[in-house]
């Protein structure tokens, strides 16, 4: 149709830090700043081959040292966008799903019933999403022409990739994402899609 807004043609590539001591032992991560461990660190060093593909207009991180250095190993040096940062979990922060599902009594989960407020205040999970889109906005420009890298957390770009999708953000839950994968969302013709989903090869 003439006069339409050109479809973007870079792509979206989510890359997830690599591992930690508290993603291993499921430990919600969101506050801490937690260092990689060894095995992370050696995933890490495998993404400058697996990104070498891409045409990266744009790369960005969040400030927590885990998805830094994950940057940094695999040959970037990222912008840092404070967007990028994990949920603010509150109170649940360190602790793992099962240690607070035996607390409250049921089947507890951070994207149903949200967290409560602890050392810090806690984030819904429509304040992550806000924080998403802002960089997606962020990145907008840039997807005429060329592709936009992300390094940042699980549940964060979960929620991000929901938002790209035009989908309900606690959506997220049924998109698992591991620690040192990588994925690609675009469009096809105008509607945004998922390329490639937590892929660790």
């Amino acid at each position: 149709m003439t006069g339409a807004p050109a479809v973007p043609e870079g792509r979206i590539v989510l890359v997830r830090h690599g591992k930690t001591e508290w993603s291993e032992s499921g430990q919600h991560t969101g506050t801490t700043d937690i260092v990689l461990t060894e095995q992370g660190e050696a995933d890490a060093a495998t993404l400058g081959a697996r990104l070498s593909g891409f045409d990266f207009g744009l790369v960005l991180s969040s400030p927590r040292q885990r998805a830094r250095r994950t940057a940094e190993i695999a040959g970037y040096s990222p912008e840092i966008d404070d967007n990028l940062v994990e949920w603010d979990y509150g109170a649940y922060e360190g602790r793992t799903t099962k240690e607070i599902r035996a607390e409250l009594g049921y089947d507890w989960t951070v994207f149903e019933h949200g967290v409560v407020p602890g050392a810090s205040a806690g984030e819904t999970v429509e304040e992550v999403a806000a924080r998403a889109s802002r960089v997606l906005l962020r990145a907008a420009p840039v997807l005429a022409s060329r592709d936009v890298l992300l390094f940042g957390h699980g549940h964060a770009l979960r929620i991000l990739a929901t938002v790209f999708l035009r989908e309900q953000p606690r959506g997220a839950a049924k998109l698992l994402l591991d620690a040192g994968s990588v994925s690609v969302l675009e469009h096809e013709r105008e509607q945004p899609a998922i390329r490639l989903w937590n892929s660790l090869g």
